[in-house]
């Protein structure tokens, strides 16, 4: 798990026939996210079908997509490849109905994808519905073309055959693959969820199994989509959120949430001891969204001179403090404690930190801020407080450099135990 936990920032990407019509259907709008529009308007197979015939993304360039997300100080991508339609978008001996074998474009988009990733080091991962298949009969989710299955017995048939060949070939074909992205286990068993483990681990040791497989059985949690958490994690998570509303690409989803919001995402889900798998949707010309690729650039920006505040950070929030704070959020390394400010504020008070304080500044540029740092040990009280902050522009990152490894005050402000651990939203 070392490299997850150090990553704390990749990219999920949602691309597949789903792109063509963009979130629109017979001119109505879809009511939801765009890569369910099959489901939503119960869409017949072969008509679905027929958007492989016009799936031609002239403009997709692997290697400048993936040189977008290094730039964004992303260290990972998971790319759907099997969405809930059934189209695989990587060539599959299995089943014709892939992007190779359907599409006039006739590319492997993960062969490229694997390729670019390589080559700018971002590790690869892998997004594969293992549960729902509209395009199949055997597994969940489509019953507008299929009779209800009668038991669970059919989903054998699928599970043992789409789903562990194309597995297969994802887990032989393409290099390292890091992470299998399982996702909605609504029918799944749990002997199912661990045998589907187990099998990619057979294939690929060191790939990660994320927590949708289901029943428990993922090498990590993983977060509802969109969940912001209130407290810290002790076993590896992963949050996962939009830019706008949509996964997939919808040409009417302008609501794109502000770039100072994300960065105070990424900052809750590292502070929580989480990663921020953020997502963006390509069009159908195989571009990234003009929005999606400016907040990738705030992101780079930030990055660029506050990484240090991010990769293999950990939490320290709830050992000093069980409530948000009205200014941001804290992680924390051996010798050095973070304050990412993402709201405006003239100082900040800290309770609890025992260490020796060598330095207060902002990681930036390393400007050094006024502060003070009291002691009364008889209490084990200690107070932090950093001044001068008024004519700063959020966001921005302050570095209290420690003396030595960084001790805490457990009970400064909650009395007892620490707060128990995060059980909302996941899956």
């Amino acid at each position: 798990m070392n490299w997850f936990e150090n990553a704390r920032f990749g990219m999920f990407i949602h691309w597949g026939l789903y792109a063509v019509p963009g979130g629109e259907w017979d001119n109505m709008d879809v009511p939801w996210v765009s890569e369910w529009v099959m489901n939503k308007f119960r869409i017949p197979i072969k008509e679905y079908e027929k958007l492989a015939g016009k799936f031609n993304p002239a403009d997709f360039n692997a290697d400048k997509w993936v040189k977008q997300i290094r730039d964004a100080g992303m260290k990972y991508l998971v790319f759907t490849a099997k969405h809930h339609d059934g189209f695989a978008m990587f060539h599959s001996t299995y089943d014709s109905y892939n992007v190779v074998d359907a599409t006039p474009f006739g590319r492997d988009v993960l062969a490229e994808l694997a390729a670019a990733c390589r080559k700018y080091g971002i590790k690869l991962g892998c997004y594969y519905s293992q549960d729902q298949d509209w395009h199949e009969a055997d597994a969940s989710g489509n019953n507008w073309d299929f009779p209800p299955r009668e038991n669970h017995d059919s989903f054998a048939r699928y599970l043992n055959g789409k789903v562990k060949h194309q597995l297969r070939e994802i887990l032989t074909n393409y290099g390292e693959i890091a992470i299998i992205w399982f996702d909605t286990p609504n029918t799944i068993t749990e002997s199912e969820s661990k045998e589907l483990t187990d099998f990619v681990h057979s294939l690929q040791p060191e790939c990660l199994v994320s927590g949708r497989v289901g029943n428990g059985k993922g090498d990590y949690d993983s977060l509802g989509d969109n969940a912001i958490p209130r407290y810290a994690f002790t076993r590896p998570t992963e949050g996962l959120g939009t830019m706008n509303e949509s996964w997939g690409y919808h040409r009417k989803d302008d609501h794109y949430r502000k770039p100072l919001t994300l960065i105070r995402n990424l900052a809750r889900m590292c502070s929580r001891n989480a990663n921020y798998l953020l997502n963006v949707g390509p069009t159908e010309l195989g571009t990234f969204p003009a929005p999606a690729v400016t907040r990738l650039k705030h992101f780079g920006r930030f990055l660029k001179d506050n990484s240090e505040a991010l990769y293999g950070a950990k939490d320290c929030q709830q050992l000093i403090q069980p409530f948000d704070f009205h200014w941001g959020e804290l992680t924390a390394k051996e010798n050095a404690v973070y304050l990412w400010v993402t709201s405006r504020t003239s100082e900040i008070k800290l309770f609890g930190i025992r260490s020796e304080i060598n330095s207060v500044s902002l990681l930036a540029n390393g400007r050094k801020l006024d502060y003070t740092h009291e002691h009364r040990n008889e209490y084990d009280w200690h107070k932090l407080l950093i001044t001068g902050l008024k004519e700063l522009t959020p966001p921005y990152v302050i570095k209290a450099a420690l003396a030595e490894k960084l001790d805490i005050n457990e009970k400064s402000y909650f009395p007892g135990n620490t707060p128990t651990q995060q059980k909302e939203s996941k899956l």
